[in-house]
This record gives structure tokens, C-alpha cells and sequence, in this order.
């Protein structure tokens, strides 16, 4: 193929555009054509065709350039609204998952924002590793030039509240970078920082670029894309179809398999995404917190300009089961309690970190006794946040369908029960009833392009789900690459999650090696990461010979995982320890080594 013109800059990660360069190779003038027409089509359903002024990048001194690291999608959201906002104020704007962003091009930047999520407490968020690797080493470039504002999203329940934002907002500014406002921090209830930051955000932009208000003809650089119909703030109510419990009743655990119907939803979901559900808190929860503060769940209560019932707020919109520093500072100032002074102090941050996973708030307010009203309760607690469930399912296998595999957590105290807040809802729902939820795209846990890759997939507990739906696309696509899964929980009898269909899928080819990690079968405890170790050989040569490698599961557990491999790579690859995470690195820069971690 010849051409008389430079091709543009791809926007593709190396890995698809490469494959992208098989598939069209030796393809004929006429079917290049038939090509381009078939991918316009497929555009042009997801936004309207850009003007051809869309296509030319501005240059760095012209343009905002937008990078956000993003786990469960909020980032994602901040970053793609202020980037809208943006071209619609008339500016050139660069919108860049962290992973994609040519950190070579990070010197020439003169106006940078990054929205950023912080991971459990303390960790960067998987597509940002490489960012925050190369922008806090040695080879990071002097940016006196440079302009930036950095937006962290985070979960105050953790000690370790944003840290990855503000260490990156800090780093920035060391390098000589001038900080245009003060670092955000955001907690759950996200648009409270979010929305005056991005208002602060556009109007420094203004200031920096010298951008006038836009002329009515002004197209932005970057096309809008069509927002979701269904969201976590306009969910769709999906009918449960089967909830059955896949564990046997002498297990510890209670895990169900749920299957919803989608149809109408115009979902279009693919194996690594994720749905939201919206979930409620239990009645007996809600009652028990209303008896414990003498408040009246009839009550009408006010808060950010909306009124409802306060058993309403406590059901639907307020945070029963997950215990946060902000409500423990306002309890500790309601009653004051010493004891939860001294806890918030900076030295007792590992105590405070244990109250905060192992209390609900019910079981504080009981403790510590205070004067509360309806309107200062709701005010303390945070927003009750969606909570997102890796998809079991491929749409090649169940149409119009999606499938869970949820674990009910639910354990006794001596305050009494305590539960899940999502888990619980939908494990109490009986075929019929309907559940609220919404799809949360995952860009960055993906099927490789080239079907005849092999993958190695390490899900042990509830972990598994995605790779069900990987498995399912792959048979039905006739992928030729090899299928490696290791699944691991306590016992072999009681715990071991879709069994029947591991063992048909070995049976018809589309599995073709199954390790498994029953941990409490024999008197030593044995989890997945013992048996990446003990399998390190062969996990090395697949690793060698191309294979994709996919992690699902606890954020401890992936850590565990991580450790395994990077000692395989050390044993098998005769590599020094700096080599083989360097050998990691590369497989994450060549999306061969994806997380989903919670």
C-alpha cells in the first residue's frame, strides 16, 4: 500500500495497532475501501462524525491536556465531563487514560490536569503505575513551563485517604510545575469536590491559554460522545431471573449465582466489564439503627435541598455498612469521646485502620452515646455508594442475559448481625423482583485482540467470575489459543465455584489446563500464588511464548500473586530482581498483564 501523505498519529495501544497492521495486510484497494466504510459505520453509532479540524491535534501551547488513572470508572467519568466541558468552552483538549498517555510528551506539556483515583490505602490504580513510576524517578523531566491541577478520588474508610493524587500533585510540583489551585481531594460522595473543581479547572484554563468565550461555530477538537442511557444516577431495573447458591451448605461461605435479564437495556456489554448495582439496606439494619438514636423513621429530613422520610434516607441513600473517617471525627466531637480523639491522631493510624474494617457505624453509635437529630445523622453519613460485580457472563453465550457471582456476606457480632449492603440485597431477591443497575465498561481488562493468544487466568474465590465469561467468548469465537485458569478456596467439596463447567470445558477442549488451590484440604494452607510458584516452568514459557495474564480478586491476594511472579521471572528467567519487575512492567506497557482488584 503506498500512500502521498504521513498516516495520522494512531490513538491505538501498540498492541491492537499491531494487529491492526496483520489484518489489513495484503487486503486489495477495493477491500481497504469496504474497510474504512464498515469502521465509519461503527463510529458513527457511538458519536457524529467529526469535522475534519477534529483530526489535527493542537499543539502543546494551545491545547489542556487531560490524563486520569482510573479503577472502578469514577476517574474515568471526572476526567471525560471536564474534557467535554472543555471543547464545548471552545478549547483544544487531549483527553488520556494514564496508560496511554506518550510519556516522552510530558516536557512539552503546558497545561495538564489529572483526575486520579487512589486504590484501598494507598495504592495507584492499575493503568497508572507506569505514569507514577516515570513521573517520580530519575528520568522524569524539569516542567517549569508547565501548569497543572490534580483532582484525587478516594475512600476517606481508608487511612491512606488519596494518596496517590497528592503525591503526584506534590512530585509536579518539585519538578518545577506551577500548581494553578490546590489539590482535590474527593471522597465517595464525588461531585461535591468534583463539580467546583472542574468549574476551577476551566477557569484557570481560560487564564493560561487566553482563550476567549467561543464563537457559536466553534467545533471542539475533541467529538462528544454519546452518554449512556443507563447510569448509576438513571439505572435501569433489570428482572432477576435465578439467584442460586453455588456453594454447598456445609461451606463457610454463602456465594450465589445471579441472572438477570437485560433485555430493553440496549446493553452491549463485553467479557471484563462490570454492572453497577444500586443497592438498599436491610430493614432489620435501618430499624435497629432508628431504635439505638430514638429518631423517628417518619421523620422528614432535609439535606442538599432534597426532603425525604428518614428511613428512606437511611434504605437508599446513606452509607449502613461501611464505617468512614468523617463519621468517626463526628461522632468523636457529638460525644466526647476521648478514646475517639486519640484514635484520629496520626500515630494510632494502623488502630484506626483495623476499627475501620472490622465496624459498621451502628456498631459506634451504639458505643459512644450522643444527641443526634434526623438531619445531623444524614448529614454524617456518606452517600450509599453502587457497587460494581465483574460480569460471569459472555453475551455470545447468554443474549440478552447477565450473570453475578456474588458472595453473601453476612456474619454475626455481639451487636448483631451485619451484612453486605449490595451482597445481602441481592442475595435476599427472589426470581421476579427487579434490581437497579447500570454498566461499568472496563477498557482495561480485555480478551487479547488476537484470539490466538494464549491466557492464563488466577481467580480464586469470587475472582473467578470474569474468567467464566472469557472462557464462554472464547469457545464461541473458536479462539485457538490455550486456556490456562487457576482457582483456589477453602475446600475442594463445599467451595469450588462452577465446578461442573470447568470440568465439561476440559472436557470439550475450550479449557486446556485447570489448577486448582483448596486451602484449609490438608494442613498447610495453599492459595493460587503457591501454585503459580510451583507451576513457575510452564507459567514462564507461556508468559514467553506471548501468553496474556489476567488477575482477579482481593487487592491482598493480587499482591500475593504479584510477588509469585516476579520470583518465577527471577528463578526461570535468570534475572536479577530489578530485571524482573522491569519483565512485569513491560507485560502491563503491553496490556499482557491485566487486574481487576478490589
Amino acid at each position: 500500500m503506498s500512500a502521498t501523505a504521513p498516516l495520522p498519529r494512531s490513538p491505538l495501544p501498540r498492541d491492537l495497532a499491531q494487529h491492526l497492521d496483520r489484518l489489513v495486510e495484503g487486503l486489495d484497494a477495493a477491500s481497504l475501501w469496504w474497510l474504512s466504510g464498515y469502521a465509519a459505520g461503527l463510529a458513527g453509532r457511538i458519536a457524529p462524525a467529526p469535522d475534519a479540524r477534529a483530526a489535527v491535534e493542537p499543539d502543546a501551547g494551545a491545547r489542556l491536556t487531560v490524563v486520569y488513572g482510573s479503577q472502578t470508572g469514577n476517574s474515568r467519568r471526572v476526567a471525560e465531563q471536564l474534557a467535554r466541558k472543555a471543547g464545548d468552552a471552545g478549547f483544544g483538549v487531549r483527553l488520556a487514560r494514564a496508560d496511554a498517555y506518550p510519556l516522552r510528551e510530558l516536557a512539552e506539556e503546558r497545561l495538564l490536569y489529572v483526575v486520579i483515583s487512589t486504590q484501598g490505602d494507598g495504592d495507584p490504580p492499575d493503568d497508572a503505575r507506569a505514569l507514577i513510576d516515570f513521573i517520580g524517578s530519575r528520568r522524569a523531566p524539569k516542567l517549569p513551563a508547565l501548569s497543572f491541577a490534580v483532582l484525587g478520588l478516594g475512600d476517606s474508610s481508608y487511612p491512606q485517604f488519596c494518596l496517590t493524587g497528592r503525591k503526584l500533585d506534590a512530585r509536579l510540583a518539585e519538578l518545577g510545575g506551577k500548581r494553578l489551585f490546590a489539590f482535590g481531594e474527593a471522597d465517595l460522595d464525588i461531585d461535591v469536590v468534583a463539580e467546583p473543581w472542574t468549574q476551577q479547572a476551566l477557569t484557570h484554563a481560560r487564564e493560561v491559554l487566553k482563550t476567549q468565550a467561543p464563537a457559536t461555530n466553534v467545533t471542539p477538537l475533541r467529538p462528544h460522545v454519546e452518554v449512556q442511557a443507563w447510569s448509576a444516577a438513571r439505572p435501569f431495573r433489570a428482572e432477576l431471573l435465578a439467584n442460586q447458591r453455588i456453594t454447598a451448605d456445609g461451606s463457610s461461605k454463602d456465594v450465589r449465582h445471579l441472572e438477570l435479564d437485560l433485555a430493553g437495556s440496549g446493553f452491549d456489554y463485553e467479557p471484563g466489564d462490570a454492572l453497577g448495582v444500586l443497592p438498599r439496606n436491610s430493614e432489620p439494619l435501618v430499624a435497629a439503627l432508628l431504635d439505638a438514636l430514638h429518631l423517628d423513621g417518619d421523620a422528614a429530613v432535609m439535606q442538599a435541598n432534597a426532603v425525604h422520610p428518614l428511613r428512606e434516607w437511611l434504605t437508599s441513600k446513606r452509607e449502613l455498612t461501611r464505617l468512614s473517617r468523617p463519621l468517626v471525627a463526628t461522632l468523636a466531637a457529638r460525644s466526647g469521646s476521648t478514646a475517639l480523639r486519640e484514635l484520629l491522631q496520626p500515630e494510632h493510624g494502623e488502630a484506626l485502620r483495623r476499627l475501620l474494617e472490622t465496624q459498621q457505624p451502628i456498631d459506634l453509635l451504639q458505643r459512644y452515646p450522643a444527641n443526634w437529630t434526623g438531619e445531623a445523622l444524614v448529614a454524617a453519613l456518606r452517600p450509599l455508594t453502587p457497587r460494581l460485580y465483574s460480569i460471569a457472563s459472555s453475551r455470545a453465550e447468554v443474549r440478552d442475559e447477565v450473570h453475578l457471582t456474588v458472595a453473601h456476606v453476612e456474619y454475626a457480632t455481639e451487636a448483631g448481625t451485619h451484612w453486605g449492603a449490595a451482597s445481602h440485597w441481592l442475595a435476599t431477591r427472589a426470581a421476579g423482583e427487579t434490581v437497579e443497575v447500570y454498566l461499568e465498561r472496563n477498557e482495561r481488562f480485555r480478551l487479547p485482540a488476537d484470539a490466538s493468544r494464549d491466557i492464563i487466568m488466577v481467580g480464586p474465590g469470587t475472582g473467578v467470575a470474569p474468567f467464566r465469561a472469557f472462557l464462554q467468548q472464547r469457545a464461541a469465537a473458536g479462539a485457538s489459543g490455550r486456556n490456562w485458569l487457576l482457582f483456589g478456596n477453602p475446600h475442594f467439596r463445599s467451595d469450588f465455584l462452577y465446578q461442573l463447567e470447568w470440568q465439561a470445558a476440559l472436557k470439550a477442549g475450550s479449557l486446556q489446563r485447570l489448577d486448582v488451590a483448596f486451602s484449609r484440604d490438608q494442613a498447610e494452607k495453599i492459595y493460587v500464588q503457591h501454585q503459580l510458584r510451583e507451576h513457575g516452568r510452564e507459567l514462564y514459557a507461556w508468559l514467553e511464548a506471548g501468553a496474556h495474564l489476567y488477575v482477579c480478586g482481593a487487592t491482598t491476594m493480587a499482591r500475593d500473586v504479584e510477588a509469585a511472579l516476579r520470583d518465577v521471572i527471577v528463578e526461570q528467567g535468570a534475572r536479577a530482581q530489578e530485571a524482573a519487575e522491569a519483565y512485569i512492567a513491560q507485560l502491563r506497557d503491553e496490556h499482557r498483564y491485566s487486574r481487576d482488584v478490589y
